[in-house]
């Protein structure tokens, strides 16, 4: 209406009450030829734009090694059949943007955020991942862990597996949960996909791993002579959707309104593909304790590594300042969001080695400087990225904040 309402009052003005009648009438005359002119114009406009728009492919940023999700070779994975299919739904042909995921939030900084892709499949539906920065889609499915037992095995909780030999990722959910029982045994392993092994070589009797990848290998490698039974709890399970960019709500809505016409689709795929179809095994806070919220949940990556840059000056007083409840807060959000795939969500890690609640007892009066070299130049060497050119100085400040309030004496 924008456009009719301006040549509208430009064309007639306000008339005076002694020429009304003799302005409206040759005033209307041109303001009608305008107006049809106007019309016709928006509308070729808008026609243009929107098929300018189809005429763009639908840029889909994946993995090109992260089966049973995405792979390039051959090209195939859930991710991208469902791409695939999103695009044909939005009559947009589909153009695949190859992104190696494993650097996490960096990797969406420099594709998705930069303008590199539209879109990205298989992000967690959380409000505070990577806050206003990304939108999401409706969430389309779950994903999480799973225990892998022989077909003959029934297990409905964590105590079916007393005095059994459980295998676990190394810094992972499943790791910290065992860690709180005596009576199982953790097995520990460095991937998924070992943990299933082991489980065929006989050096566990059942794993608790990442669901996805379980179900695949079971399917392909197995020929399925494993139950892979989802479980679903406290940092267990998380909802997954698209993602955007903040300036992409047009194409998210646009998405949403697909999306539930290919809901038959994704079950296709998933049984494609060996995601786990048992119904979910419920953890309780029991079963979870000692086992805080993730807030950043396994997204297409894992962590996130950075160049090496030099450490900032510590200082005493913006470090004490630091810790007022604000600050902690904003602390344990970071530290959930990017630390917790290796250090455990909210600093709870069953390996002393990188038990950042033991850092004060190793360190003493030197936390804070190794925390903080540490962090900013990395030990690459011990699998430990540099974080300095990713957050500020405050960011460090908060971050240690929170976890001066989990060490333990």
């Amino acid at each position: 209406m924008t456009i009719v309402a301006s040549p509208w009052k430009r064309h007639f003005g306000t008339p005076s009450p002694t020429h009304a009648p003799q302005r409206c009438f040759r005033g209307g005359a041109a303001a009608v030829v305008a107006l049809s002119a106007a019309v016709l114009l928006s509308g070729a406009v808008w026609r243009d734009a929107r098929a300018q728009d189809a005429a763009k492919p639908f840029r889909l940023c994946v993995d090109p090694t992260n089966p049973p999700f995405s792979t390039q070779e051959p090209k195939a994975g859930l991710y991208v059949e469902l791409g695939e299919a999103i695009g044909k739904a939005l009559n947009r042909s589909v153009s695949e943007v190859w992104h190696l995921s494993y650097f996490g939030k960096r990797a969406l900084r420099t594709t998705l955020l930069a303008g590199q892709c539209d879109a990205w499949i298989g992000l967690p539906e959380i409000s505070d991942f990577m806050g206003p920065q990304i939108i999401f889609s409706n969430p389309f499915m779950n994903i999480g862990y799973a225990f892998v037992v022989p077909k003959d095995r029934d297990v409905s909780s964590l105590d079916d597996l007393k005095r059994q030999r459980v295998a676990v990722q190394f810094r992972s959910t499943p790791q910290n949960i065992l860690a709180e029982r005596n009576d199982i045994t953790a097995v520990t392993v460095m991937s998924p996909e070992e943990g299933v092994r082991a489980v065929a070589d006989g050096k566990a009797d059942a794993a608790f791993v990442w669901a996805p990848v379980a179900g695949y290998l079971n399917l392909t490698e197995f020929n399925s002579a494993y139950r892979v039974i989802p479980v679903s709890g406290e940092a267990l399970e998380w909802p997954i959707a698209v993602g955007f960019s903040r300036k992409q709500g047009d194409l998210r809505d646009a998405v949403d309104k697909v999306l539930p016409d290919l809901s038959v689709l994704i079950e296709a795929l998933k049984a494609k593909y060996g995601f786990p179809t048992e119904t979910p095994i419920k953890f309780g806070m029991a079963d979870t304790r000692g086992v805080g919220k993730l807030a950043g949940a396994p997204a297409a990556a894992a962590a996130e590594p950075a160049n090496a840059a030099g450490a900032p000056a510590v200082d005493a007083a913006s470090t004490t300042a630091s810790l007022d409840a604000g600050a902690t807060g904003e602390g344990k959000a970071l530290f959930n969001g990017t630390c917790a795939h290796c250090h455990g969500p909210d600093a709870i890690q069953a390996e002393r080695k990188i038990d950042l609640r033991r850092l004060r007892r190793k360190y003493g009066d030197k936390m804070d400087g190794v925390f903080r070299k540490v962090v900013v130049s990395g030990r690459p060497a011990k699998g430990m990225p540099a974080w300095g050119e990713v957050f500020t100085s405050d960011e460090f400040d908060q971050i240690l904040a929170y976890l001066m309030t989990v060490q333990t004496e």
